[in-house]
């Protein structure tokens, strides 16, 4: 029988070859072949390395910066959730996948039972026994229209599209890390030019004050110097408390305390990213994660649709074992002892009121669903990337602008201070100059900080993050992963 068995499986597998799942037609892509260009566009470029192969060291200059990203994707909470995730999807996938193979069981019983005289129909007492030993298979499903597999080609896709996720979690780490520690590193520069500026009001309200005792400056002027001083204490505070926030959400990020050896930061105004040319939209499709994952989903979906069709036609489930039997165990591998079972069954839909139809045409629905979001995803990812060129190229003039700015306002301040301490002007050309220089300092560490932030964001947008160090033979995972790496 156990021959029966084996030729019955091998039957199975030649039918279920079947598929009723759609062909797949990748989408055409929603967005133009080139980025915008114009005056607020800087020119896109062949790279030599893709940038989402540019490892996230050469990008970032700062050593403290890629000692805390190091930190982050060792204990960054989401990161551990979403490797977690592409486990649990794996997992799902090898149980949708074992469906296409019969589970075959061997069970092994015996019973011994002694019946009393009073209750027995021959007035005597019974003692009797019954063993038995099967190997079998139960309530496999013959794949004839490709149902199962359909179900499991939707888990593998899936399951892809859960390591694309990962990805897509890492690379936005990798992101929001940089961010808020360059976040932090403004704000610490903000608030060290508060205190000097700080210094400078005191400065200034003393020697204020102490021509106001001797009748040369007026109370207006006093209480103008003081209003700067008062003003530098608020920013003073405000600051004070944006680097201790910044702290705080760098350690969420990091799932961990401040590194005790963390280096010293670099100064904004050095080169701490690396250059980074910008490549071809069409580069989007293949290397940004979010893009590949709603791919996979999509995909998934379409599987479903397999699924959904191979739901109207017959199903047939097999079960079927062969041992031995006996009520004594020494006559337990006995000839003439053999027991056997075939139990095929049959499944013909014939009426449901329209839930097989509804369902497919729910698969379909699911399906357009995940092509329109397949299609957004890549128009955002491309918008993305063209807001990072418009900020790359006007940051650079803004910047520009803004030192030229900084430079005459410190003119402005050394010639009013000079005035104003050999008797010419009054104090408050003097006070209008202090000011203004403050604010100007201020503006150009805040538009500094804009202008790292959105190279960043523009890293992230085109698929940076995911390789710790460049390296040309690097290639990211965009096809289907080898069946022998789920097991």
């Amino acid at each position: 029988m156990s021959k029966s068995l084996i030729s019955l499986a091998v039957a199975a597998f030649i039918l279920s070859g079947c598929s009723l799942i759609p062909d797949y037609m990748q989408p055409a892509a929603p967005i133009p072949a080139q980025y915008p260009q114009g005056p607020a566009y800087s020119p896109t470029e062949a790279a030599n390395v893709a940038a989402a192969e540019q490892g996230w060291r050469q990008f970032f200059k700062d050593q403290a910066l890629q000692q805390l990203i190091q930190t982050s994707l060792v204990n960054n909470r989401d990161l551990r959730v979403a490797a977690l995730n592409i486990d649990a999807y794996r997992a799902q996938y090898r149980i949708q996948r074992a469906d296409l193979y019969p589970a075959v069981s061997a069970n092994g019983s015996a019973a011994r039972s002694r019946t009393p005289a009073d209750l027995s129909q021959t007035g005597k007492a019974t003692v009797g026994g019954e063993y038995s030993a099967t190997l079998g298979i139960s309530a496999y499903e013959l794949d004839l229209f490709g149902r199962v597999r359909s179900l499991s080609q939707q888990a593998l896709e899936t399951y892809f599209s859960s390591e694309e996720a990962r990805r897509t979690t890492q690379i936005s780490l990798v992101a929001n890390v940089a961010n808020a520690y360059l976040t932090w590193v403004a704000d610490k520069e903000q608030l060290k030019l508060t205190q000097d500026t700080l210094k400078a009001f005191e400065e200034s309200y003393k020697l204020t004050l102490r021509t106001s005792e001797v009748g040369v400056s007026s109370a207006l002027d006093l209480a103008q110097s003081r209003t700067s001083v008062e003003s530098a204490r608020v920013k003073l505070a405000q600051y004070q408390r944006l680097v201790a926030q910044d702290v705080n959400s760098l350690t969420l990020l990091l799932g961990t305390g401040l590194p005790a050896d963390l280096p010293a930061s670099q100064p904004l105004s050095t080169d701490v990213l690396a250059e980074m040319p910008a490549g071809m939209p069409s580069d989007l499709l293949q290397r940004r994660p979010d893009i590949l994952a709603a791919e996979h989903q999509l995909k998934a979906a379409n599987a479903n649709i397999g699924a959904a069709r191979a739901a109207f036609f017959p199903s047939i489930s097999l079960t079927a074992s062969a041992g031995t039997g006996s009520s004594e165990l020494s006559g337990l591998f006995k000839g003439g002892s053999g027991t056997w079972l075939f139990q095929p069954q049959i499944n013909l839909p014939i009426f449901n009121a329209g839930s097989l139809r509804a369902s497919l045409d729910y698969s379909k629905i699911q399906k357009d669903i995940g092509v329109a979001n397949y299609e957004k995803t890549i128009q955002t990812a491309f918008q993305e990337v063209s807001d990072g060129l418009a900020s790359r190229q006007t940051f650079n003039e803004q910047l520009q602008a803004q030192r030229d700015f900084v430079t005459a306002n410190q003119d402005y301040y050394r010639l009013a201070e000079r005035r104003y301490r050999i008797g010419i002007d009054s104090n408050l050309t003097f006070l209008d100059a202090q000011r203004q220089l403050f604010s100007a300092q201020q503006s150009l560490i805040s538009d500094r900080l804009s202008q790292l932030t959105s190279e960043v964001n523009l890293y992230k947008a085109l698929g940076g993050g995911w390789y710790e160090q460049t390296a040309k033979q690097n290639k990211p995972v965009t096809g289907d992963v080898p069946e022998t790496r789920l097991f």
